[in-house]
């Protein structure tokens, strides 16, 4: 390794994605410094939704357990409410999150873990505790300036906001994770895509103890329905639990043509005790933020040594709760490929595998997210008469009469809410994705892939290229299950086979490569008593499966290995593909 460098990677961000990429990274061994221009990490509680695939994430890097502490457990999450007020009659309720008798089901049997409801307060110190744990320095109060960069590396312009100093940091490579006004992907000259500020939402952090009104029914999304509430794009109020049940956000959009809102403190207040229903709710107003809603989307992540992730290459609302869980995906697919080429185990082409699977995804949340918006107005339809007066006092009435208008209203009601299920039971959206690039080796005999039910709706586990390794119940050495999940990844490839498949383990074995491991389901440590992986595991026991660092699989065979230098060489040339070496 050349000392002409004083650090491998530089990450300019210390939100979700620099903070993963930086943990990530220095959990393998390479020199990181990551950097902030902020004083601290997040001050408000902004993306909190967790998804499984994000919480998988954390438990590749050790962090689940902790996280659940901070959380607020799944079960709470619950039902999404559409009520006059907190305090008033409700209007309907979704099961959501996968909770709900229909779906859970089909979240346990895709992950071993549970969703969670993780503020962005507690996330980034978590993951930036871990990081500096692992050996990665970070720096506050320093700001990104400029970058050059050439045939060998990357010199950063840095600015110490607190003595006004410049210096430069050469590094082999950049990490732009500095947000939706990304200074660095402005530099590096990535194409941005789509629209930004298209709407307007106000949000105001408050702490009152509204248990008596959210403990009976635990939720963190409250949807109120009101003809004082009905403002901006949604059309709807939101009260969202923070820290159940005293911290909160209450939520609304403004008309953009009319400018930022210039709320007293006694307006907000009056607008929240509206929302909530209490006109004499005791309020402590915490902050007060306004923010954008963009649909905004980078084609390509990259260009040279330089690679932009998370929020500054996808730009969008939190609706559909998939921004922080997008980004943690991103740092990790980053991270293992960048220790990889500076440790020498890749060639440097596989870098741009990066932007090859990363970035679909990206134009993938960013549609659904606003989509998710929008699936707001045939709710409002069913809410609203828009020729009355008072609409929704208006609209309500229709809604409960007993005669053919209600009855016709209540039927689109139940088809507007079916719709929502989009939004907030997506299991397909968050974990269906199948990446294509240099780095997958397409399996040519396995055809075109059918889906059998909704796509965005229901994940289906495979063990095609490309996609995340399906989780299994397996039972370790010491009578514990343990997940498919919890045998690959921590920074290494995996070989996957079964006991009919001993002679492709010999040969993995054989390669003796530091960073590839040997998992033989059926050997004591992994056993499969329940046949969950014999169900799952799409080719003969014979057969093997090549898992990379972040559990997609890059390359099976079906076929039973027959002797073991033959197997040896299969698997050689594989990882070489796969590492584009």
């Amino acid at each position: 390794m050349s000392f002409d460098f004083e650090t491998d990677v530089l990450v300019v961000g210390a939100g979700p994605t620099g903070a993963c990429t930086a943990l990530a990274l220095a959990s393998q061994g390479v020199r990181v410094h990551c950097i902030s221009r902020a004083n601290w990490l997040a001050d408000t509680p902004r993306a909190h939704i967790t998804n499984q695939r994000a919480v998988e994430v954390l438990r590749d890097l050790g962090l689940e357990e902790e996280a659940r502490k901070y959380a607020t457990p799944w079960e709470w999450m619950g039902d999404t409410l559409f009520t006059t007020s907190l305090a008033g009659p409700e209007i309907a309720r979704l099961r959501t999150w996968g909770t709900g008798e229909e779906r859970i089901g089909d979240y346990l049997q895709a992950s071993p873990c549970t969703m969670l409801d993780l503020p962005q307060t507690h996330l980034e110190p978590l993951l930036v505790k871990h990081a500096a744990a692992q050996g990665a320095s970070l720096a506050f109060n320093t700001e990104y300036r400029s970058h050059t960069q050439d045939e060998t590396g990357v010199s950063t312009l840095l600015l110490d906001r607190l003595s006004g100093r410049e210096y430069t940091v050469r590094s082999r490579y950049l990490v732009g994770a500095d947000g939706a006004r990304s200074r660095v992907v402005d530099d590096v000259g990535l194409a941005i895509e789509g629209q930004h500020a298209r709407a307007g939402t106000m949000y105001v952090l408050f702490t009152a103890d509204l248990a008596r009104y959210a403990a009976h029914r635990p939720s963190i999304l409250y949807w109120i329905v009101t003809d004082s509430a009905s403002f901006g794009e949604i059309g709807q109020g939101v009260l969202r639990a923070i820290h159940p049940w005293n911290q909160w956000i209450a939520g609304w959009g403004f008309d953009l043509a009319q400018g930022e809102p210039q709320l007293t403190e006694a307006q907000i207040l009056e607008r929240i005790r509206v929302l909530v229903g209490d006109p004499d709710l005791q309020i402590r107003i915490d902050m007060k933020s306004i923010w954008y809603v963009n649909q905004a989307w980078a084609p390509h992540y990259s260009r040279g040594r330089v690679f932009c992730a998370g929020d500054a290459v996808h730009r969008h609302p939190p609706s559909s709760g998939l921004g922080s869980n997008t980004c943690l995906q991103d740092a990790h697919n980053l991270a293992w490929k960048l220790a990889y080429v500076i440790k020498g185990h890749a060639g440097e082409a596989l870098l741009e595998s990066f932007s090859l699977e990363r970035a679909p995804v990206g134009e993938q949340v960013v549609r659904r997210a606003n989509q998710s918006r929008l699936d707001y107005a045939p709710l409002n339809a069913c809410f609203r008469d828009p020729q009355a007066a008072q609409p929704v006092q208006a609209g309500l009435a229709s809604l409960a009469d007993p005669g053919a208008q209600g009855l016709d209203r209540r039927e689109r009601l139940a088809e507007a809410l079916r719709i929502k299920h989009y939004e907030f039971n997506a299991l397909g959206t968050e974990a269906n994705h199948r990446y294509v690039s240099q780095a997958i080796i397409e399996d040519a005999t396995a055809g075109e892939e059918v889906w059998e039910k909704d796509r965005q709706l229901h994940a289906k586990p495979t063990t095609r290229p490309g996609a995340k390794l399906p989780h299994a119940w397996l039972v370790g050495s010491d009578g514990r299950r343990l997940s498919t999940l919890d045998v690959v990844g921590k920074g290494h490839f995996t070989l996957i086979t079964g006991l009919a498949g001993h002679l492709w383990a010999q040969a993995a074995h054989a390669l003796d490569l530091p960073f590839l491991r040997v998992v033989v389901i059926g050997e004591e440590g992994a056993r499969d008593p329940y046949f969950n992986w014999y169900r799952l595991r799409e080719i003969p026991e014979s057969g093997a499966l090549l898992v990379r660092p972040d559990a997609v699989v890059a390359w099976r065979q079906s076929l039973a290995a027959t002797q073991v230098d033959e197997a040896q060489e299969q698997l050689r040339l594989a990882l070489q593909r796969v590492l584009l070496q």
